[in-house]
């Protein structure tokens, strides 16, 4: 009780200061740069200062702590790349090099791939079909709620979640995992899922999908909602089916809003960390960048050099996708 109501009081006065910081800077401005007294010139003069001010009091906030936790950081990492386990003795290339002959990077890196085509796709597939079918349906609506929900959760919490569902028991117990139970009740042997070579793999990543198949369906809905209905009402006049409508005339439609989407998802993926952290902590060949980033930063007694070179890596995987994704929303404002 005592975390919950000091969450909540960091809230309201965050709130708070919010308000009264927009409030006081605004009013401060207009008492510096009056708009309601003094000659016409005067008076115009003002009026221009204070609207070139206003949007940076409105910014600058924003813009310094994006500069102290993002750009600062960024700049910081690069200069550990250089340096040793201490940050403190300059080793010029020589963690790149080792980056570049380990096993577990090498390992790491392949995982995240795999993660790269597996979640993307598939959230996006599902969250596509279940926007295409939840709008057909008088239910659709409660439909759509219950497959958002577990945007809700935290990937921690998911984790617990999906945790019971793969959950094993050895030695005859009873299984309380349902996936165990299942299997067991039609007549199979129980499995340790999360610890079978390559394929735990996306028994972990089934739970992203889980989570972010209600991202995507959420935005393709509106996409979907946005096709004009005589495009659809010709395909039918026509004669064509179902299956042609949704590939032929829906889907091009929105191909803009399903590439966002799908970008959207991959830099959450390359960015993964939290899943793999609390379902197996890296083990049983599970590792990806951001975990292996965290393991040589902070355990261990820490390598601030190595840290810091695949925390680069995957800053690097990220600019490209960001970028495009940037350029596509701005082609489409432009277009509109």
């Amino acid at each position: 009780m005592g975390q919950l109501a000091s969450a909540l009081l960091t809230m309201i006065l965050g709130v708070l200061g919010c308000a009264a910081y927009f409030y006081g800077s605004n009013a401060l401005l207009d008492k510096i740069f009056p708009t309601k007294k003094g000659n016409a010139q005067t008076v115009a003069h003002n009026l221009r200062i204070a609207n070139m001010v206003r949007p940076w009091l409105f910014l600058g906030p924003a813009v310094l702590l994006l500069t102290f936790y993002l750009f600062y950081p960024v700049i910081d990492s690069i200069r550990l790349s250089f340096f040793g386990r201490s940050g403190e003795e300059f080793v010029g290339l020589s963690n790149y090099i080792w980056l570049f002959h380990s096993d577990e990077f090498f390992e790491s890196f392949r995982n995240n791939m795999l993660w790269l085509v597996f979640v993307p796709t598939a959230a996006t597939f599902f969250g596509l079909i279940i926007a295409t079918m939840t709008d057909r349906i008088w239910w659709g609506n409660i439909a759509k709620s219950l497959i958002f929900m577990p945007m809700a959760i935290s990937f921690v919490g998911a984790s617990v979640i999906w945790k019971f569902i793969y959950d094993y028991r050895s030695g005859g117990d009873d299984q309380i995992g349902l996936l165990n139970a299942l299997v067991v009740f039609f007549g199979g042997e129980p499995q340790t899922w999360i610890a079978i070579p390559f394929w735990n793999n996306f028994f972990l990543m089934i739970i992203l999908v889980w989570i972010q198949t209600g991202f995507a369906m959420v935005i393709l809905s509106a996409a979907l909602r946005g096709i004009p209905d005589e495009t659809i009402e010709a395909a039918v006049l026509d004669g064509a089916s179902g299956v042609q409508i949704f590939f032929k005339i829906m889907v091009p439609q929105i191909w803009g809003t399903i590439a966002v989407v799908w970008t959207t998802i991959t830099i959450l993926v390359l960015k993964v960390f939290d899943i793999v952290l609390a379902m197996t902590n890296g083990q049983w060949g599970t590792q990806v960048l951001a975990n292996q980033m965290f393991d040589w930063m902070f355990r261990g007694g820490g390598d601030f050099g190595r840290g810091a070179v695949v925390a680069i890596v995957i800053m690097v995987l990220v600019i490209p996708i960001m970028v495009w994704n940037i350029k596509r929303a701005n082609a489409e404002m432009e277009g509109r």
